[in-house]
């Protein structure tokens, strides 16, 4: 945010001042006592496990400027009292936004079941060879999350990415308030967090309502492969613009249309395609290469194409130059740790580290890119072998016994000689992929680096919900690799 007076923001969000009304403050905003800085704001919240108002003096000492709380602490700092913090933070965020949009900041707010993180940042670095650009860091795509990252743009900021995730009904409602969007896109309606909403279509009318905010003038960037993201059309009177992959869903009447065509794969699963943006009657196509792994990247890269496509005609002073979009996807990298993140040991062994997050759509598209992979490194190297460690999913209800024998399946079905695996659930994926012929173990997270025989030959996938932590895992496995070399040494 600006730096401004703690009276500015007693005053934007409704709080009662307590000290020196002039004390400056910002642009920092932080919840975190140890990332509070000259100047911050700190926000002091009342957890579960640790009370933020017992570290407000902490944050003080490390430069804190003034503390936006339930009450007031032992800090000797200028105080903004409100009966509930994280709502004077959302106020705080909104206040920041409003006055950012109105001298011409764009605003992007995205949502979907899967792909959301890494779409926004693909989205990101688009953006950022436009102009000054805010995103948020990892999945900061909640109640918090969203308003935080808000408070970090400034009065030069020309683009803010807003990832929003939903648990249930009137969560994006209230989360786009936070940020009222220019451009709203919805990436697809799938599985993740089935057991809280009980449907398909139930998670199809939460992720709809990023469409209800948006005013006539403005923009929704809506996937034309899937129906349910196709139909809330009907959500919206603002224009509309569609992505997709292939030539099957084409919408010759809108004005903003971006799809691929010619896909082709290296050994790693980084896909080459040829991207096509119709943008106001003028079509063009140009190569794009992805650094990230995968071919539902693809869907991803379009769609921030198509977001990235809105928002720069909706800005006053910039437009759309799809040559310069095609390069910046070529350029862009995986941002967000633990997302396919890939890592290679010095005897060969490659391991594919997506454990920040796990449901049944991301769980298919690790298990099939890493298969690929798998399938690619077998021509040149007879002893390959895939081991999948997998863990729960997370949060999918009745069907959670199910879904996960599914998964154990899909994973023979892949082409993984074993499957390890781990939570609750593990049972479940054993029994999947012993039903398909294949071979599988429960284990601990601990015992599951120890599991295996790692070799030079392997191809690694490890993927769980975050609860799980399994880059203790990866980060096993990879030791091998260090203890191989002292060894040696």
């Amino acid at each position: 945010m600006r730096t401004t007076t703690v009276e500015q923001v007693a005053r934007d969000i409704g709080g009662q001042l307590v000290g020196d009304p002039r004390r400056e403050v910002g642009p920092d905003v932080v919840i975190d006592s140890r990332k509070a800085c000259p100047g911050s704001l700190f926000v002091a919240f009342r957890g579960q496990r640790v009370d933020g108002h017992d570290f407000a003096d902490a944050a003080a000492r490390s430069g804190a400027a003034a503390v936006l709380a339930e009450h007031v602490t032992d800090a000797d700092l200028p105080h903004v009292v409100v009966p509930d913090p994280q709502q004077g933070l959302a106020r705080l965020a909104a206040s920041v936004v409003s006055q950012e949009r109105s001298r011409g900041m764009i605003a992007i707010d995205l949502t979907g079941s899967s792909g959301k993180t890494s779409t926004k940042d693909l989205l990101a670095q688009v953006l950022e060879d436009e102009g000054p650009t805010v995103s948020p860091i990892g999945s900061f795509n909640n109640e918090i999350g969203v308003p935080l990252t808000a408070c970090a743009v400034e009065r030069d900021t020309a683009f803010l990415v807003s990832e929003m995730g939903a648990r249930g009904s009137g969560h994006i409602s209230r989360l786009t308030n936070v940020v009222p969007p220019d451009v709203a896109m919805v990436l697809n309606v799938g599985t993740a967090h089935l057991g809280e909403f009980g449907s398909q279509d139930a998670i199809a009318r939460a992720k709809g309502e990023i469409l209800e905010a948006l005013r006539p003038d403005c923009w929704a960037v809506l996937n034309a492969a899937d129906p349910r993201v196709a139909a809330m059309t009907e959500r919206t009177g603002a224009n509309v613009a569609w992505f997709g992959v292939g030539e099957e869903h084409r919408h010759a009447e809108a004005e903003i249309e971006v799809w691929a065509t010619d896909l082709a794969a290296d050994d790693l699963d980084r896909y080459t395609f040829k991207i096509h943006l119709r943008i106001e009657g003028r079509h063009s196509a140009h190569r794009v290469s992805l650094r990230t792994m995968g071919e539902h990247q693809v869907s991803n890269a379009v769609a921030a194409a198509a977001a990235a496509s809105c928002a720069l005609t909706r800005a006053s002073n910039r437009k759309a130059d799809p040559e310069r979009i095609a390069r910046s996807l070529s350029q862009a990298t995986t941002r967000s740790p633990l997302r396919m993140q890939i890592e290679e040991r010095s005897d060969g062994l490659v391991l594919v580290n997506d454990c920040y997050n796990a449901n049944p759509d991301s769980m298919t598209a690790a298990l099939r890119t890493v298969g690929d992979i798998l399938t690619r490194r077998a021509d040149s190297d007879p002893h390959t072998r895939g081991v999948a460690v997998l863990g729960d999913m997370l949060e999918l209800g009745e069907q959670s016994a199910q879904r996960h024998r599914d998964v154990g399946e899909l994973a023979v079905g892949r082409g993984f000689d074993e499957i390890l695996c781990i939570g609750q659930y593990a049972e479940d994926l054993a029994a999947g992929a012993i039903s398909a012929g294949g071979r599988a173990r429960v284990v601990t997270a601990d015992e599951a680096a120890d599991a295996v025989g790692w070799s030079g030959h392997d191809v690694v996938l490890v993927k769980a919900s975050r609860g799980l932590e399994l880059e203790r895992v990866s980060e096993g496995i990879l030791a091998d690799d260090v203890h191989e070399q002292g060894a040696q040494q």
